[in-house]
């Protein structure tokens, strides 16, 4: 029995610590995906502590995921581990049996898992720690008291080390669509492997003071314009399709007079962009070092561009900078946050292709990669292109 134990307290031990490193790669991923949680369970006013709740459960992993391997307060931590996995099957489970989520984040974006797949996971994992729960007679500690504690604040600081720095300068392990070396076009295409959902007309009529839906093929048999009266038709899903959706949704910005450019940016030889979700960090958190990209890529004449879903609000937080001239665009929230890991992030784009990545607390390297670009051609205004033709007839 003791063997079997720990060979429990080993696979336990080891995936909540692999689980917890991999989500504190990018805790602020799992507090997007809590606010998915929070915002269908009418619980939106949750959503300023998500990110301090993600961070503390990635924490806990982390440590449980240690203290066990360990032995340490086998009481204690067999209590914590055994709540923690019956609300993590409650999260799992939901998410699989209401079809609401199609991935619960718990492996964060690294290890993209169904919520079916999580589900299961999770009740394994639960029946493991119920082993491990009544039979925690035989869990002993591994060293003596001392060195448990200084590998247990050892691993407090890593899980907590960690974020912090992720969230500042970017996860280590880049798994999102955005990446170094990403053809964005690719990205907003549907997967060549995508089977669609399949759909059929359906209308809507109503008879006598009561409103019924019938498909083309099952029109009611007294049917005539005299007793239906129409009311809508709409294309209605018999039957889900599978990874019909594009990796980058919502990649489309539009300029203050509210053209779409961007084709022009995905063209461009280079472009910079930062993408700037709100103005919870300020603004004199990362001007200072934005100034100088903004200065390195006009002497390349390499068009920059600042994008946000706050557009109006951005373009007179920045009037009074080096930057100011900068075009402001307005872009989707959701697809900023997927863009932006640290609010703001600057991105180099070549053609399309994501060249380079910074964190505003990293600014300098940007500044660095732009000067050691070959300089593109002058812009040519319109008007410039107008005068020409004139002069040519």
């Amino acid at each position: 029995m003791k063997f079997l134990i720990n060979i429990c307290r080993v696979l336990v031990g080891v995936l909540f610590i692999f689980s917890g490193l991999i989500k504190a790669n990018d805790p602020i991923g799992l507090s997007y995906k809590m606010q998915e949680f929070f915002d269908l369970w009418k619980m939106s006013w949750l959503d300023g502590i998500s990110l301090a709740l993600a961070i503390a459960m990635i924490a806990f992993e982390i440590i449980a995921g240690v203290a066990l391997l360990l032995g340490w307060k086998k009481k204690l931590i067999s209590w914590l581990l055994l709540l923690l996995i019956v609300f993590f099957t409650f999260l799992t489970g939901y998410a699989y049996l209401s079809g609401k989520f199609s991935n619960c984040g718990c492996f964060g974006d690294c290890i993209p898992i169904s919520s079916q797949t999580s589900f299961l996971k999770d009740i394994a994992l639960l029946l493991l720690i119920l082993v491990l729960f009544f039979n925690r007679t035989y869990i002993q500690p591994l060293f003596a008291a001392r060195a448990t504690g200084v590998l247990l604040l050892i691993s407090a600081a890593l899980s907590l080390g960690i974020q912090w720095y992720t969230l500042h300068y970017l996860p280590v392990l880049d798994c999102l669509p955005f990446k170094v070396g990403s053809y964005i076009p690719d990205k907003l295409k549907v997967p060549a492997n995508a089977i669609p959902d399949s759909t059929e007309i359906t209308f809507v009529y109503e008879k006598a003071g009561k409103k019924m839906e019938f498909n083309a093929d099952h029109f009611p048999d007294d049917f005539n314009d005299s007793l239906y009266k129409f009311i809508d038709r709409y294309d209605k899903v018999i039957r889900k399709g599978t990874n019909a959706i594009p990796e980058i949704r919502g990649f489309d910005f539009q300029n203050s007079a509210g053209a779409t450019i961007t084709q022009d940016i995905l063209n461009a030889g280079y472009a910079v962009l930062l993408f700037h979700e709100d103005p919870s960090i300020a603004l004199n958190k990362w001007a200072g070092g934005f100034a100088p990209i903004y200065q390195a890529a006009a002497q390349k004449n390499i068009p920059v561009y600042i994008i946000s879903s706050l557009a109006p609000l951005v373009k007179q937080e920045i009037a009074a900078t080096g930057f100011k001239n900068a075009e402001v665009l307005a872009g989707d929230r959701v697809m900023i946050r997927m863009a932006s890991r640290t609010n703001p992030t600057v991105y180099l784009f070549k053609k399309g292709t994501v060249m380079g990545k910074w964190s505003y607390k990293n600014f300098d390297a940007a500044v660095h990669a732009l000067q050691g670009l070959p300089a593109l051609p002058p812009p040519v205004h319109q008007d410039a292109v107008l005068t020409d033709s004139l002069l040519k007839k």
